[in-house]
């Protein structure tokens, strides 16, 4: 008796769809979904996000993010696994509230490429700055950084 699989045209767009993603900036979604800091909430940014020097506060160590970004260019399978062209990167940024060292929030992000680490931080900059300034709720920039950072970067870098 055989069974025939239906799914497999679904899984493979699935598996094409990843691959695309992956290779446009975007960090896988299994691998790194994000994940927030508990201390930071609406009533708590004047004195975490938006106090000057913060991230520094909480940044994890370099010994840490380096090893997990050898850890990570296996899993995420990138063809170059040179660390130098990568660098560990927060999915929702220290700046609005994401998590320090949960490996949920961290990924090796290609410094180079079209949509490079270089962009994604210029989009935690202005994110950043409109939460601190009270004109784009806490939740909603860290809900548009975990979604699709590029997305995001087209709608609040780009129209500025």
């Amino acid at each position: 008796m055989s069974i025939k699989n239906t799914n497999l045209p679904i899984l493979l767009v699935m598996v094409w769809a990843w691959v695309g993603a992956c290779a446009d900036g975007l960090p896988d979604p299994l691998i790194t979904p994000g994940a927030l800091n508990p201390e930071v909430n609406p009533d708590t940014i004047a004195t975490t996000i938006c106090a000057r020097g913060y991230t520094k506060t909480i940044r994890p160590h370099s010994n840490y993010t380096d090893r997990l970004k050898k850890l990570q260019l296996a899993r995420y399978g990138y063809e170059d696994r040179n660390p130098r062209q990568y660098e560990e990167d927060h999915l929702i940024a220290l700046s609005i509230g994401g998590a320090a060292s949960d490996t949920n929030n961290l990924w090796p992000q290609p410094r180079q490429g079209r949509w490079s680490a270089r962009e994604k931080d210029q989009l935690e900059g202005v994110l950043h700055r409109m939460v601190c300034a009270g004109l784009l709720p806490l939740r909603q920039a860290q809900q548009a950084m975990a979604k699709d950072w590029i997305e995001s970067y087209q709608h609040y870098v780009r129209r500025r």
